[in-house]
């Protein structure tokens, strides 16, 4: 069993860890300004890819892995990586797509709106749907329709873009569950990263206006959103979730939409409104209410698509994370 101070150490890298996920949706939107989603997102998975790689190496000289394991384990996480990987590609672009038309904040907790969505998908597979978990998503939509809707009962171009990459983070989570404690989490992260990247590369021509154009113009936000935001905060997670609690962790976690909020709030200088204000209240209860739900295991990050293992100490195998 972990110690307090232990436990307390992983939460501290869990929180930092979400302050980090939070203002990425800040250096996100400003991004979207400058360089279109599947340019952007083609060189920050890139980044946060080589990162994870390169702390995977580390550990592996550290720990003396032999030469034919790391093949094996490589060649382990090659095809359920690149399946996470383009549903991460669908996911993270139609987030970034939207970032153009919405605000962080608003971008924060709809994408929020995974966590809520992951067991009602898995209700299809046959998952148990507890008490606490209903009540959370009936709270979560309320939050949502406060958020999104207007009093004109329209929805924002922008919002809509970013509840159907909520559902796409919410597939992609279910996926990775299917491979969770069967793989090397960091190797699975990176790979799984490095095919976000080259797929969104590939989708770049397709769909970006100006593909691969502008990147100098947005050096500062690709280099937070792939070394921070992917590298950085995922490799934190991972050491975090070892010594914390599965639900606190989750919880913790979560608040990267609150942080994203602020961080709207403080460095874009963005308002909500009463009436957004009062949804991301919502959601954050529902959020929490779901997460207390006996024998609900740790969400992934929304970002990252990665699932947790569900057991104390044990971070998952995937990118919703773990070594």
């Amino acid at each position: 069993m972990a110690s307090i101070s232990a436990r307390t150490r992983g939460n501290l890298l869990l929180l930092v860890a979400a302050v980090m996920w939070g203002l990425a949706f800040t250096a996100q939107r400003v991004g979207a300004e400058r360089v279109d989603a599947f340019t952007f997102n083609a060189v920050r998975f890139a980044m946060g890819a080589a990162l994870v790689s390169a702390v995977a190496r580390g550990l592996d000289a550290a720990r003396g892995t032999s030469a034919a394991r790391r093949r094996a384990m490589r060649r382990a996480v090659l095809w359920p990586a690149l399946a996470c990987g383009t549903l991460l590609t669908a996911a993270a672009g139609l987030q970034q797509a939207a970032m153009k038309d919405t605000t962080a904040g608003n971008a924060a907790f709809v994408t929020g709106l995974y966590i809520l969505l992951v067991p009602v998908f898995g209700a299809f597979l046959g998952k148990r749907v507890r008490w606490p978990t209903v009540g959370g998503i009936a709270l979560g939509l309320a939050g949502l329709y406060l958020i999104a809707i207007t009093d004109t009962f329209t929805l924002a171009r922008g919002d809509g873009l970013v509840m159907f990459a909520a559902a796409c983070f919410a597939i992609q989570i279910l996926a990775v569950d299917r491979w969770v404690g069967q793989l090397p989490a960091l190797r699975f992260a990176a790979a799984q990263f490095w095919a976000c990247a080259a797929t969104s590369a590939l989708a770049a021509p397709l769909f970006d206006p100006h593909p691969f154009a502008g990147l100098n113009l947005a050096l500062a936000p690709l280099l937070y959103g792939g070394l921070i935001s992917v590298g950085l905060a995922y490799t934190l997670q991972i050491f975090g979730q070892r010594a914390a609690e599965p639900t606190g962790a989750a919880l913790i976690m979560a608040l990267e939409t609150v942080f994203g909020a602020l961080g709207g709030a403080l460095i874009l200088h963005e308002n909500m409104g009463l009436r957004g204000y009062t949804g991301a209240a919502l959601m954050c209860a529902g959020i929490a209410l779901s997460e207390l739900a006996p024998g609900r295991p740790a969400p992934g990050h929304a970002a990252v698509g990665t699932p947790g293992s569900g057991r104390p100490g044990q971070p998952s195998a995937d990118p919703r994370r773990r070594p």
